[in-house]
């Protein structure tokens, strides 16, 4: 019953693997057209169930175009830095990006290798020139394109030297005492964050 068994189950994996033309005809992201394209089956399917009524838009329709990937590599970074309510940089075209990733201090230039890189509580530089522009990000991520785009997400950021360091100080003494006395996980895990927030500000006024 179990050489059975086995022989049933290679045939359905050797039934179910992609053969060598279809795995050829898979397109890599980069291929893919930089047009939208309708979605032509939703909307046919839609059309016959229901034809007085117009298609709902996918949400592949409120998607923007990708950009195309430029042959040679630019001399510029393009860099979108945004926050949940306000848009600190938008398409704007830098000689270099440092930032603070948990995998340590990411350095971005153009042609660089498209990743999504978590970030930790540190600081940001953009590099323009002899123009150094600093940030300090609480955390988000860092999405790095083909075509030398760098989208960069932060839930909270603020240049540095908006920071007030005595107040930096204040609140580093308070998150260390309340890491001190907490005696559950949350009142730990809430305490640990301020901390590591504000050794982070901290780092980021005297580095």
């Amino acid at each position: 019953m179990f050489r059975q068994a086995s022989r049933l189950l290679s045939r359905s994996i050797a039934h179910q693997q992609p053969t060598k033309t279809q795995v050829a005809a898979r397109a890599f992201s980069t291929d893919v057209s930089a047009t939208p394209t309708e979605d032509s089956p939703f909307a046919q399917s839609w059309k016959k169930v229901i034809p007085h009524i117009d298609a709902p838009k996918t949400p592949s329709s409120y998607m923007k175009t990708r950009p195309p990937t430029a042959s040679a590599i630019p001399t510029k970074l393009t860099v979108n830095f945004v926050l949940p309510y306000a848009s600190q940089l938008s398409e704007k075209e830098v000689d270099m990006i440092i930032v603070p990733a948990t995998t340590g201090q990411m350095g971005v230039l153009p042609g660089h290798v498209p990743t999504i890189a978590e970030l930790k509580p540190g600081v940001m530089t953009v590099h323009e020139g002899t123009d150094v522009s600093k940030y300090f990000v609480s955390s988000g991520f860092a999405f790095i394109h083909a075509n030398s785009v760098a989208d960069v997400i932060a839930v909270e950021a603020v240049p540095v030297d908006h920071l007030d360091s005595n107040l930096v100080q204040k609140g580093l003494a308070e998150f260390t005492q309340k890491l001190g006395s907490a005696s559950t996980d949350l009142e730990k895990a809430e305490a640990q964050i301020g901390v590591d927030v504000y050794s982070a500000m901290n780092s980021a006024l005297t580095g």
